[in-house]
């Protein structure tokens, strides 16, 4: 069901839309009528419903009668996909324009297997342009386009024959209806009485002609013509029903949209999705930069906290540095580990071998120098080995470049060690 529905009306158009309607005095003024979600606004022309729609509006366009031609067939039960051939071959025979210059539409009124009763509606593309030409300059295109007649009919007399009696612009529209179709339809200047009483009988005999059953078994006289009651059941001698205005007309199948138009909602409804996706897209994007920017404002101020927190502290940190330095510079002294008798006894407890002598020893407060002599290069390697695994030389780290070997074979070393 669409959300809109715009109908041609005594004076105007009725725009029923679905929804609460709107509390200003404005809105209040315009609304003729209600009925759960959906209400009414009486406009006067179709270019007032402009500033009602939105571009994502769904809304069906039903025309007055007097903007279309409505015609019954009866045409062979066929192939239901070979109905819109026959129909345009039938229009064609009734209408001075070529094809391409009307839309039509139909609906099947009754079928049996050798004969199909077809209610056809047809429309010159040219006039629809014009009625619809306020919707059209601003982009707003129906969703269907349909016969308001038929519309009436479906929602009051979707069963057996009706005749509808009401009012469009400055005329009265008779329109007859078989199973909620559309079969004929006339409109007059006005409907007093003398008229009634000449063009009702005209109207049974018409309908007769065409094969429809005349017999009125139901009579719907619009509301706005009540004070025609009694005029209308004494000349058709059967009941009359009075109705209002629908809310929401019934759906029925009858679209009378040109292809043009068809492709050109396409192509806006195209652009509707790719509008709000962009839209979409660009929110995310600035959504995700305003994220950015607040975390990069965040580490500005964390970086700004931590610089304050490190200027705060830096003068207790400039005191401990310094007791580290001095400590450092007083450890040779004060630390046994560093004492060079402790080292040198240590030193002396990691020669592999009697084979491997230290012949100099030299220290200062950032390096020791051991000088040695091995008998084979394989003796400096063990004694390099074994002092990096002694646990009480620890506190220093000791490397030992390639021995230098001698004339008589013997390797002359060199160790360096610092404090870890």
């Amino acid at each position: 069901m669409p959300s809109i529905v715009i109908i041609p009306t005594a004076h105007g158009w009725n725009f029923v839309r679905s929804g609460t309607p709107s509390p200003s005095p404005e809105a209040a003024a315009d609304k003729i009528n209600q009925n759960g979600s959906w209400n009414v606004r009486k406009l006067q022309t179709l270019g007032e419903a402009v500033s009602l729609l939105s571009a994502t509006d769904d809304f069906v366009l039903g025309l007055p009668v007097t903007a279309v031609l409505a015609q019954r067939f009866r045409l062979p039960s066929v192939d239901p996909a070979e109905f819109p051939e026959m129909i345009r071959i039938q229009i064609e025979k009734v209408l001075p324009f070529s094809a391409e210059e009307v839309t039509t539409d139909f609906e099947v009124i009754e079928q049996d297997q050798n004969e199909s009763v077809v209610s056809a509606v047809a429309i010159r593309n040219e006039q629809l342009a014009e009625i619809a030409a306020p919707l059209l300059d601003r982009g707003f295109i129906p969703r269907q386009v349909t016969v308001y007649a038929a519309q009436r009919a479906s929602t009051y007399a979707p069963k057996g024959n009706a005749l509808l009696i009401y009012p469009e612009g400055e005329t009265l529209v008779y329109a007859m209806t078989e199973n909620g179709k559309l079969s004929l339809a006339r409109v007059f200047e006005n409907g007093n009485g003398d008229q009634l009483q000449l063009e009702l009988p005209q109207l049974r005999m018409s309908a007769e002609l065409q094969g429809i059953n005349a017999s009125y078994p139901n009579v719907l006289l619009d509301e706005s013509c009540h004070e025609m009651r009694d005029t209308v059941e004494g000349i058709l001698a059967s009941p009359t029903e009075i109705v209002g205005i629908e809310l929401p007309p019934a759906a029925v199948k009858l679209n009378l949209l040109p292809e043009s138009w068809r492709r050109r909602r396409s192509q806006l409804i195209r652009q509707a999705q790719w509008r709000k996706r962009l839209l979409w897209i660009g929110g995310a994007y600035l959504a995700l930069l305003l994220l950015l920017v607040a975390y990069l404002g965040l580490l500005r101020f964390q970086i700004g906290a931590v610089d304050r927190r490190i200027a705060h502290d830096a003068p207790e940190t400039q005191f401990v540095r310094a007791t580290e330095a001095n400590w450092k510079a007083l450890a040779p002294a004060i630390d046994a580990r560093f004492y060079p008798v402790e080292i040198l006894l240590h030193l002396f407890e990691s020669l592999p071998s009697p084979e491997v002598r230290i012949t100099a020893y030299n220290q200062s407060a950032r390096q020791i120098s051991v000088d040695g002599e091995a008998n084979t290069a394989a003796l400096a390697y063990q004694f390099i080995e074994k002092i990096k695994k002694n646990p009480d030389l620890r506190a220093f780290q000791f490397d030992m470049a390639a021995p230098r070997i001698l004339p008589n074979d013997h390797a002359q070393f060199r160790l360096e060690g610092k404090p870890r």
